[in-house]
């Protein structure tokens, strides 16, 4: 696939607006020989902020398992002065290859949001706003798509989908009534999806806040991409690969997201779990990680309504310990 020239446009001159861009360099502080591992690069947005610290003796490395992102990196990688190289592929797998080459890194970071350049394609099928084929394949030459998942899966197996990966109250009549029109007709679309789910909730349901398909849609296209799954074998290599003093960055948009990230830093901070009435530690706790958020960091006011969609955006970091 070629970039068209409002793609090409916006690539070069920077118009996609990643989230919480300038508190990730501050938070990170990137030097001038650093080695930065950017594990979803997307359109590049965060890339081009991070790049803009590093020096010639830099290298900068960019993930995605998208197949578009690759024009975008080689547009960027044309503009920096640091070395750049690109890796094409989900970003666990990525870090773990790397890891048992004996890779080291400085910087590690991760943007879980969907691009732009994804939501913005009516045709990859994920978003509930127009019609397009029920895909939501984040590398649409790989895995299952949606599509597959609506019209395969049993009634129990959608309806935990819906519940534990979209939090979605009304799981159970969704999935029901899945189940029951895809045997007169195969779901094929995104908007014949929207009217299931508009149809299986409550008149007053539709009403809420947000779209009615927003938390099914979520649910999909984590199960369809594995995301969280891959998102806790991706935090354990990055922790392996990071160099001491190194840090490691999440940008989350969801609950479920930020809950693992939260997690996972918490338990590397060498916390004892010994019972209280224990005299002595006998768990052995050793503090791998610093947490530099206390709380984590969330867009300004002023980037909120300048970016609606990063709203439900949450960042947090942690420094890697000798």
């Amino acid at each position: 696939m070629q970039l068209n020239d409002s793609m090409r446009d916006a690539a070069a001159n920077g118009a996609h607006q990643p989230v919480l861009a300038e508190e990730l360099v501050e938070l990170m502080v990137p030097q001038v020989d650093d080695r930065v591992i950017d594990c979803t690069f997307g359109a590049g947005g965060h890339a081009r902020r991070v790049a803009a610290e590093l020096g010639e003796k830099a290298l900068f490395v960019g993930i995605d398992r998208d197949p578009v992102a690759q024009r975008y990196f080689d547009l960027f990688s044309q503009n920096q002065r640091c070395r750049c190289r690109y890796i094409q592929g989900n970003f666990a797998d990525a870090l773990q290859d790397m890891n048992e080459n004996g890779v080291e890194a400085d910087l590690i970071y991760l943007d879980l949001g969907v691009s732009s350049m994804q939501l913005d394609r009516p045709e990859r099928g994920f978003s509930y706003s127009y019609n397009a084929p029920l895909d939501m394949r984040m590398d649409p030459d790989n895995g299952v798509s949606a599509r597959e998942l609506v019209n395969e899966l049993p009634y129990e197996e959608l309806a935990r989908i819906f519940k534990g990966y979209g939090e979605e109250r009304y799981a159970r009549q969704i999935a029901r009534r899945i189940v029951r029109e895809r045997e007169e007709r195969p779901y094929e679309t995104t908007l014949q999806l929207v009217d299931t789910v508009k149809a299986a909730i409550p008149t007053p349901a539709r009403f809420g806040s947000g779209h009615p398909a927003r938390r099914v849609f979520q649910a999909l296209r984590i199960a369809v991409n594995n995301e969280l799954d891959s998102l806790e074998r991706g935090l354990e290599n990055a922790l392996e690969l990071l160099a001491p003093g190194g840090c490691l960055a999440v940008i989350s948009f969801h609950s479920l997201e930020d809950r693992i990230v939260k997690r996972f830093f918490n338990s590397r901070v060498g916390k004892c779990t010994c019972p209280p009435d224990l005299p002595q530690c006998g768990c052995g706790a050793e503090a791998e990680l610093r947490i530099l958020t206390r709380r984590p960091v969330t867009p300004s006011e002023e980037e909120m309504a300048a970016n609606p969609r990063s709203q439900s955006a949450k960042l947090r970091a942690a420094e890697k310990l000798d």
